[in-house]
C-alpha cells in the first residue's frame, strides 16, 4: 500500500530560489542563431551588429526649395536681394531627393521669391549644406550599431535595415519543457463544439498560461502530450525531457503529498529532490529538483498556485538565463475593503480588485481559491502578507502589486455591498460604452456596503435591507449607519426572493416552515446580508427557532454561491433569488418581492463615471436583459427615489 507523502523539505520563497541558482549557477545562454531581422523584436543581440552601408548613402534635401551652390548666394541680403536662374544656378528640389551634382545647399520654399518661370529671387544667402542631410550623418557603413548583449526593440528595427543588416545572431532563447500530468485532463483542442465533458474529467489550461508567461519572460515553452497518473510514465516523460536538450523542465501537478501525486518520488528516484514545499500560499507543492544536470520544477496544479509558483520562483531563473535583470514590480499604496485574516507560516498572495475613491484606492479581496481561475483573470493587484503576519484589518493600507495600468484605477467604480446578478450585466454595458470605464464590486452583504460608503472605500453601496417595522427598504438603515453622510438613492430592480431548491422537489418542500425539518439542509447567507435579514424576520414573524434549522451556520457570500451548493447536494434549500435558481436550472418557490437600491454619496452623483452608470440602468438594453434573467422588473432602474 502506498503512503501518504509529507513535505520535507519546505522552504521559504527566497531560500527556494537561492537553492535553485546555487544548484544550477545559470549563466546567460552563448548560443546563438540566426534569425531575420523582422523577427527580432524582444531578442538579444550574440555579436556587435555593424552597418553595411551608411545612412543616407547619399547627400539628400532635407527640405522642399531649391539646390543651389551656397557660394554663388554669398551677399543676398532683404535690401540687396539676389536672383538666379532656375534650371542652373537653382534647382527645384523636394525633400528625400538627391541633391545635384556641384549643389551643396537647399534654401527652403517659405523663402523664395519666384519672379517668373526662368529666374528666383534669394533674401539672404546660404551656408555650405544648410538644409542638406549628407551622406553618413545618421551613421556610415562599418560604424557600430549595436553591441552585443542588446535587447532589440521595436523602434530599432528601422536602424538594422537602414544599416543593411537584414539577419541578425541572437541569444538562443531559454527552452523550458512543460509536462502536463493528471489521468483526468483532457486538451480542448480535442473537444467538438458543443462538447460534453465526462464525469471527472477537466479540461487542461495550465500549459497554455504558463506558456504564455514563459513567452512574457522572452523563453520558449515546449508543451508535451499529457501523461497519466503514473510514475512510470511520468519517469518516462522526465527522462526524455531532460535529454531534449531543454535548459528547463516543469512538471504540472502531482507535486503535493497525496497518495497519486508522484512527482516528489520520481525526481528523488532518477535525481536529486533539493525542495518539495514552498512557504507560500497558494504554491505550496512547489517542487525544484535535478535529473541529469538539468533542473527540474514541480508545478502545482491548481491554476494559481502554478501562477504564484512560476511567478516567485520559474520567472526569476529565466531572467538569468537571458543575462536580463527582472523587471521591477509597479507598486500601488491600497486601503483593504474588508478584514484579510491569514495563518502564520506563509507568506500569502491576496488576489484583489481595485478603484480609486476620493484620494484613496480601495482593494478588495477576491476569493482565496487555488482552483479558482477567475480570481486571476478578475485580479487588478496581488497583495503579499508576509509569514509572520495574521493578516490584515479593514482600512488599513498596504502595497499592492500592481496587473494593471495605473490610469485604470482612476476610470474604476468602487460597488460594495450585497450581490446582485445584474451587477454582472451593468459592468458589461458599461464597458460596450467603450470610454474604458470599469467597475470592481466586492460582496460583503448589505449593511457592510453601507459602511463602507461610511469609511469613504466605496463609490456606492447595493443593499436591499427591509425595515420590519415600516416594510420599507434601506432608508431607516441609511439614516442610522451613514448619519452625516448625505446620500442619493437609485433603484437597481425589484426582484424574486425565494426559496431555491433541489430539481424536482424530492423532499417536498413548500416553504419556509420546512426549514426545521430534520431530513432538510439548509444553505445561509451571512450576516448582514438583506437576505439574511429577511429571512430572520420571516423566522421571527412564523416563530421558528433558528437553532433547529438544519444548515442555519453554513454561510455564503452570493446568490449563485447559495445555489452551487444546493446544484451540488451540499444543502436542500437556501434562500435567494430566481435569477441565480434559474441560471443553474433549480427550482424555485417565491417568498417576496423586494427592492434592491444603490445607494450613492451626494459628491460621487456628478461624477462622469456614476453619470454613464446611471445612463446605463436607464438604457432599454440593459433593462431588457435584466428581465430575461427572470425573477426581475428592471422598469425603476436607474429612477432616483429618495434624497437623504
Amino acid at each position: 500500500m502506498q503512503r501518504q507523502k509529507i513535505y520535507l523539505r519546505m522552504k521559504d520563497p527566497k531560500e527556494a530560489r537561492e537553492i535553485l541558482f546555487r544548484g544550477f549557477s545559470p549563466e546567460p545562454i552563448v548560443e546563438a542563431e540566426e534569425i531575420p531581422v523582422h523577427e527580432s523584436p524582444g531578442r538579444m543581440t550574440a555579436e556587435p551588429v555593424f552597418a553595411k552601408v551608411s545612412s543616407p548613402s547619399y547627400h539628400s534635401a532635407a527640405m522642399d526649395g531649391i539646390a543651389v551652390l551656397a557660394e554663388d548666394t554669398y551677399g543676398a541680403t532683404e535690401r540687396n536681394p539676389r536672383r538666379l536662374r532656375i534650371g542652373r544656378e537653382a534647382i527645384w528640389i523636394n525633400t528625400g531627393q538627391v541633391m545635384p551634382e556641384e549643389k551643396n545647399a537647399v534654401i527652403m520654399a517659405e523663402k523664395l521669391n519666384q519672379i517668373d518661370d526662368e529666374t528666383i529671387e534669394i533674401l539672404s544667402s546660404a551656408f555650405p549644406w544648410q538644409n542638406v542631410r549628407k551622406v553618413g550623418e545618421d551613421f556610415v557603413a562599418t560604424e557600430l550599431l549595436f553591441p552585443q548583449n542588446h535587447r532589440i526593440r521595436a523602434f530599432d528595427l528601422g536602424t538594422l535595415i537602414g544599416g543593411g543588416a537584414f539577419r541578425l545572431k541572437v541569444r538562443r532563447r531559454p527552452r523550458v519543457l512543460i509536462i502536463p500530468t493528471g489521468s483526468e485532463l483532457v486538451h480542448f483542442t480535442t473537444l467538438s463544439d458543443p462538447f460534453h465533458l465526462k464525469a471527472g474529467e477537466v479540461i487542461e489550461s495550465n500549459s497554455s498560461v504558463l506558456s504564455s508567461l514563459i513567452r512574457e519572460c522572452g523563453a520558449d515553452p515546449i508543451v508535451e502530450d499529457i501523461v497519466e497518473d503514473k510514475s512510470d510514465k511520468i519517469m518516462e516523460a522526465l527522462v526524455r525531457a531532460v535529454e531534449s536538450g531543454a535548459d528547463l523542465v516543469m512538471i504540472i501537478a502531482g507535486s503535493s503529498a497525496g497518495r497519486k501525486d508522484y512527482t516528489a518520488q520520481v525526481i528523488e528516484d532518477i535525481g536529486e529532490l533539493l525542495v518539495h514545499g514552498v512557504t507560500i500560499m497558494p504554491g505550496k507543492p512547489t517542487i525544484i529538483g535535478s535529473v541529469k544536470g538539468k533542473p527540474v520544477m514541480g508545478i502545482p496544479g491548481y491554476p494559481v498556485s502554478a501562477y504564484i509558483a512560476f511567478n516567485e520562483v520559474v520567472r526569476p531563473f529565466l531572467y538569468r538565463l537571458q543575462g536580463s535583470v527582472m523587471p521591477e514590480k509597479q507598486l500601488v499604496r491600497v486601503a483593504v475593503s474588508r478584514d484579510i485574516p491569514s495563518k502564520l507560516g506563509a507568506e500569502e498572495f491576496i488576489r484583489v480588485t481595485m478603484g480609486r475613491v476620493g484620494e484613496r484606492v480601495v482593494a478588495i479581496p477576491l476569493p482565496r481559491g487555488a482552483g479558482s481561475v477567475t480570481t486571476l483573470s478578475k485580479a487588478e493587484g496581488i497583495i503579499r502578507i508576509p509569514s509572520f503576519s495574521e493578516g490584515i484589518v479593514a482600512d488599513e493600507e498596504t502595497d499592492a502589486e500592481l496587473l494593471v495600468d495605473p490610469e485604470d484605477l482612476a476610470n474604476t467604480i468602487v460597488i460594495i455591498g450585497s450581490h446582485d446578478i445584474t451587477l454582472d450585466i451593468l459592468r458589461d454595458e458599461i464597458r460596450k460604452e467603450g470610454r474604458g470605464i470599469r467597475v470592481a464590486s466586492g460582496n460583503v452583504g448589505s449593511l457592510g456596503g453601507l459602511l463602507a460608503l461610511k469609511k469613504g472605500t466605496a463609490h456606492m453601496a447595493g443593499s436591499h435591507l427591509l425595515d420590519t417595522g415600516t416594510g420599507e427598504y434601506n432608508v431607516s438603515f441609511i439614516q442610522k449607519y451613514l448619519k452625516g453622510v448625505p446620500v442619493q438613492v437609485f433603484n437597481l430592480a425589484t426582484r424574486e426572493q425565494g426559496l431555491i431548491i433541489q430539481k424536482g422537489n424530492s423532499k417536498g418542500i413548500k416553504g419556509i416552515g420546512d426549514l426545521t425539518r430534520d431530513d432538510v439542509t439548509f444553505v445561509n447567507r451571512q450576516p448582514g446580508s438583506g437576505t439574511r435579514i429577511l429571512l430572520d424576520y420571516k423566522l421571527e414573524e412564523m416563530r421558528m427557532d433558528p437553532s433547529h434549522i438544519n444548515g442555519y451556520e453554513n454561510e455564503e457570500y452570493t446568490h449563485m454561491n447559495v445555489a452551487v451548493a444546493i446544484l451540488n447536494g451540499v444543502a436542500d434549500v437556501g434562500l435567494g433569488i430566481m435569477a441565480a435558481a434559474r441560471a443553474l436550472d433549480l427550482d424555485f418557490i417565491p417568498v417576496v418581492r423586494e427592492q434592491y437600491d444603490l445607494v450613492v454619496p451626494s459628491s460621487f452623483v456628478d461624477d462622469p463615471k456614476i453619470t454613464l452608470l446611471l445612463d446605463v440602468l436607464r438604457s432599454e438594453e440593459f433593462r431588457k436583459r435584466v428581465k430575461g434573467l427572470g425573477g426581475y422588473d428592471p422598469a425603476k432602474s436607474g429612477s432616483l427615489w429618495k434624497v437623504i
